[in-house]
Formats: structure tokens, sequence, C-alpha cells
């Protein structure tokens, strides 16, 4: 739905705002490249629409366009408040905040097109990827905790989604929310 309770399909032009503002006299229109293509201005590759959920609003995922490289998760044998399966975002400053992960911190850190609200995708986040084909092969980790041992993770080649030791290496690909 967009800001005035109307449904539309992902894809199509949909009115811009960040949140519901009083006083909006003239909302832009925003036409979404189509998903798997690169979105000039957003620092990545369309990864589709997803709906507003809890406190987090409608928005579009961007997947960053390259691999950052492969990092421990960290806070093995330590419990964290990264437990949400859809917000990369709360997840990610959960384990910023709480330190010693250096896959959050690599995803963080990057920066495109001027955007530096990068995070480590949630569960959820990665299987949305894998669902419209944006990455072909290799097993990444996700912001999401499992136990103080392991945390999820997605192997692209097979659609696979698992839970992995917190110590071991796996690739980061940063994400952010372009909010409608």
């Amino acid at each position: 739905m967009n800001y005035y309770g109307n449904r539309q399909a992902p894809g199509s032009p949909r009115l811009a705002s960040m949140l519901p503002v009083a006083n909006v006299t003239s909302p832009s229109l925003i036409t979404a490249p189509a998903i798997g293509e690169y979105w000039p201005g957003q620092g990545g590759i369309n990864g589709g629409f997803v709906p507003a959920r809890g406190d987090v609003p409608e928005h579009y995922l961007i997947f960053g366009d390259k691999d950052l490289g492969e990092f421990k998760w960290g806070g093995y044998e330590k419990e964290s408040g990264a437990t949400s399966k859809w917000n990369g975002k709360a997840n990610t400053d959960a384990l910023i905040a709480e330190g010693g992960h250096p896959a959050a911190v690599a995803a963080r850190a990057f920066t495109a097109d001027g955007h530096a609200d990068f995070d480590l995708p949630a569960a959820a986040q990665l299987y949305q990827g894998w669902a419209h084909d944006l990455i072909s092969t290799g097993a990444y980790w996700s912001s999401s905790q499992r136990s103080a041992n392991n945390a999820f993770y997605m192997h692209f080649d097979d659609g696979y989604q698992g839970i992995n030791g917190k110590f071991d290496e796996l690739r980061v690909r940063p994400v952010r929310r372009f909010f409608i």
C-alpha cells in the first residue's frame, strides 16, 4: 500500500516518503529499476519491495553490488540481541553496540553512492536476495543469531539456509533500506 492506503504493484511508480509527514504538498514519484538491476544513486542493486512490518515502513531492499570478503560473525559462546529474522538494521545496531562482530562492522563500514547506512542482512533479507537470483554462488552471513554458538547463513548455490558456527568466516554482502 502506498502512503494513502492504495495498493500498488511492486515496481510501479510509488509515492516517496520517509515516513508520513504533515504538510507534504508535492510527493515525488519514484520509478524503480527492475529487480536485480543497479539503482543509480541508491548504492546497489534493487532487491525488491518489502512491505511494512512492525515499526519499519515499506521500503525497497538495496543489495551492495559487491562482496566485502569473508569475515567471522564473532561473539562465539555469547548470546546476542541480534535475533530478528527480518530486520538487519536492528540486528547490526545490536552487534555493533556489543562489539566483537567483524561481519557486522564490515557491512556497516560499506559506503556507495554517498550512502553510509548499510547493514549485515537479516536471514529473511538474504532469502529475498536468493529468491530474486541476486547472488549466484557462495555462503553469506546473516545478522540473525541462532544461539550463543551459531548464526544463520544463506547458501546461494542451492538456497539452503542454515546455521553455522560464529567462529567461521563466511562472505558478507551489505544491504540498505530505501524508504518510500
